[in-house]
């Protein structure tokens, strides 16, 4: 398909996921709590399955080849030790409950005070920050982005804003107005993605690829286990992580 013009993939996918989220809004409020409850455990559940598929691409033989055999898991424990360090030193998951206090008050100016209004905020916070990752980690985010930018097409993009909208109905049915939020950040993500490959004029290499996926994946499997009320892991103090992996590829490479 033809790109028409460098964002457009980008701009495709943002829509979707905003008409996505409106729908699952206005489902979401008809729904009484005990439905809600078992679709969080569903979305749950769905998010441990992507979050593995995604994590399995520690095993790419393109990281493989570049790293070594065996050294791929070391470098995702590297990713996450190191960003976890760097998120936890910087209270990222702080910042980001305090930032989302603040935008939830200028966009969803209602709810009572209390213990309600704190459950509202850790809802708007899941929503955004699942939905965010969901959306902005793995290889059609990455490659699609890309492959737009270099102006290869945005086939890919278009496949993922299919996916991201019924994704987007589903999470925004229970977490409400978070996962609308969530658009800002596919357009931020993709959207430096993009600019990078009409700037570049090349692809990220797979080996770096596979890693940030594969520690996305584990990302993923943390907010899976807060949705299912396993452990409340503070997964935005793992975001560096995702910085993190590449580079660690980057540097074992030249080493070999």
């Amino acid at each position: 398909m033809d790109g028409g013009f460098p964002g457009l993939g980008t701009v495709v996918n943002v829509v979707a996921v905003v008409l996505g989220a409106s729908l699952g809004m206005l489902a979401g409020n008809r729904l009484p709590d005990r439905v809600r409850r078992v679709v969080t455990d569903c979305l749950g559940l769905v998010t441990l399955l992507v979050a593995i598929l995604s994590a399995l691409d520690v095993t790419s033989p393109a990281l493989e080849d570049t790293v070594g055999s065996g050294v791929p898991v070391l470098i995702v424990l590297g990713a996450l030790l190191l960003g976890g360090i760097v998120g936890a030193l910087l209270r990222i998951e702080e910042r980001l409950e305090s930032l989302a206090g603040v935008v939830q008050g200028w966009v969803q100016r209602r709810g009572a005070k209390g213990q309600h209004d704190h459950a509202e905020r850790e809802r708007f916070i899941e929503g955004w920050l699942t939905a965010s990752l969901l959306f902005c980690v793995g290889p059609l985010t990455i490659l699609g982005s890309l492959s737009d930018g270099l102006g290869r097409g945005i086939d890919q993009l278009v496949l993922k804003s299919a996916l991201d909208f019924f994704a987007a109905i589903a999470f925004a049915s229970t977490f409400g107005v978070g996962v609308l939020l969530s658009a800002v950040s596919v357009a931020v993500v993709q959207g430096g993605l993009t600019l990078l490959g009409v700037t570049l004029g090349a692809v990220v290499p797979e080996a770096h690829i596979a890693a940030l996926t594969a520690t996305g994946g584990l990302l993923l499997i943390g907010i899976a286990f807060r949705l299912l009320n396993v452990r409340h892991i503070p997964v935005g103090d793992l975001l560096p992580s995702l910085l993190v992996a590449p580079l660690l590829v980057s540097i074992v490479a030249q080493f070999r």
